[in-house]
């Protein structure tokens, strides 16, 4: 088990974090429109930063994984773990 990634199985993991990040985002813009402006999700949701930037990074790292496979992964790793770090915007909202 070497450090070895083959590019096309990268590239396929790639494109199923990416729709599953897009139905994610999908569903995020559909609560948020089922609810007024002025409402606590909406306030704590705001502007939908953190879903935009896995789109991208998963975007970037798909055509990615034909140039250097290993760094695709990387991507994929620095998303799980920026979802992972745990997201203030619900919690800071709640508690006032």
């Amino acid at each position: 088990m070497g450090g070895h990634f083959s590019a096309i199985p990268v590239a396929l993991y790639g494109v199923v974090l990416w729709m599953s990040a897009l139905a994610y985002y999908i569903m995020v813009l559909t609560l948020l429109a089922h609810h007024d402006q002025d409402s606590l999700l909406v306030s704590a949701i705001g502007n939908k930063q953190k879903e935009m930037l896995s789109l991208a990074i998963y975007t970037a790292a798909i055509p990615l994984a034909f140039v250097a496979a290993w760094l695709a992964a990387v991507l994929y790793v620095v998303v799980a773990i920026m979802w992972l770090v745990p997201d203030r915007r619900i919690e800071s909202k709640l508690a006032k």
